[in-house]
């Protein structure tokens, strides 16, 4: 399964390729997604105290350096950065942290594996007398094991061609008598399962906890009027062929699709799944408290995830980022107060205890 960390490096390549993006731009945007060249081994990183990042990309490039690298290192002389762009499952952590050789000072994660892994003594808690809680836009972008220097959010797509009167929200999703047509859902519950509590008619203010059998049951209702994606690029197929005629997918492949589609696919804030893209520190990395000020450092700074926003449309934590943002990129901006005010943000912690059973329910009710 397709991590949006994984999809970020894809769609960057997507559009250079297509030639949305220049090769400056292109670096610039991949050092923003920390898919910069793994620049050595654990052992070699730490013979030359570099601080190394574990991030979801197959692309290396040297952006990184210059894009975050060089702030933090101009401020912390004689300390160097590196990437492994191996991926920092939740597993791989675990055996590096295990076996006593830990390599890695931050991790590319999620809210809820941040909770998991606090939980299971893996990860470091964030220091927040180096980290500033003021730095991001919510209490659900600073957690106890982890915090977010990005922001992306599931939202509902459609073709409007299909549709003169548009969906305003997923109880429209689910209403296959007004609104026919085969509907598109990620093969996985996180962000799915919120969705479908809404359409039954919960508060976004009051949507946690999830019940999971009552929305387990709403899934079932349009599996046969469903086809499932597992890639962003696959999301974009589906949509883009006809095969699906409304979805719920990534706003940054939502972004993509209005524009090649000359808006004839549209995106839907109203009820989107606004998710924090979370960075924990492995219990025992080698860096220490410099891997604390790194984050901080990462949190801090709002150009660069205004750039990173330009690029591929992944949001800005820090509060301060809205008034850098372009006019003509606030509407695909998911932090953008007017498009964060009628999102609901993931609760990490009760991903953190649910995630395993819940996915696994979900994986049965869509095969049937």
């Amino acid at each position: 399964m397709q991590t949006f960390q994984q999809d970020c490096v894809e769609l960057a390549w997507q559009q250079h390729r297509r030639g949305r993006v220049g090769r400056r731009g292109l670096l610039a945007g991949l050092a923003a997604l920390g898919a910069t060249p793994w620049l050595g081994s654990g052992a070699e990183a730490q013979a030359a105290r570099e601080l190394v990042m574990v991030n979801w990309g197959g692309v290396a490039n040297d952006g990184f350096g210059r894009f975050y690298g060089a702030p933090f290192t101009a401020e912390h002389p004689g300390v160097k950065t590196a990437q492994d762009s191996t991926g920092p499952s939740a597993g791989r952590i675990r055996s590096m942290v295990e076996s006593g050789r830990t390599t890695w000072d931050l991790c590319d994660s999620s809210a809820s594996s941040s909770i998991v892994l606090g939980r299971a003594n893996l990860a470091t808690k964030i220091d927040y007398s180096i980290v500033n809680r003021a730095d991001v836009i919510g209490p659900g972008f600073a957690l106890e094991y982890g915090a977010a220097p990005y922001s992306f959010s599931s939202v509902l797509v459609y073709d409007s061609a299909k549709f003169p009167t548009p969906p305003q929200n997923w109880a429209d999703f689910w209403d296959l008598r007004r609104f026919p047509g085969t509907r598109l859902l990620r093969k996985d519950a996180v962000a799915v399962l919120e969705a479908a509590q809404m359409s039954l008619g919960r508060a976004p203010a009051s949507l946690y906890p999830l019940d999971v059998a009552a929305c387990l049951k709403r899934v079932g209702e349009i599996r046969r009027s469903s086809v499932y994606w597992a890639s962003g690029s696959e999301s974009e197929q589906f949509m883009r062929t006809g095969e699906a005629v409304m979805g719920q997918i990534w706003h940054t492949r939502a972004k993509v699709l209005e524009q090649e589609t000359n808006g004839r696919i549209k995106a839907v804030w109203n009820q989107g799944i606004l998710q924090p893209g979370i960075f924990v520190i492995p219990r025992g990395n080698p860096g220490g408290e410099l891997a604390q000020r790194w984050l901080a450092s990462m949190l801090a700074k709002p150009e660069p995830q205004v750039q990173l926003l330009g690029f591929l449309g992944n949001g800005p934590t820090n509060p301060k980022a809205a008034a850098l943002v372009p006019a003509e990129l606030k509407r695909f901006n998911p932090t953008e107060p007017a498009n964060a005010a009628v999102q609901v943000v993931v609760n990490g912690e009760w991903w953190g205890d649910n995630y395993q059973n819940a996915n696994a329910e979900m994986m049965d009710t869509i095969s049937g």
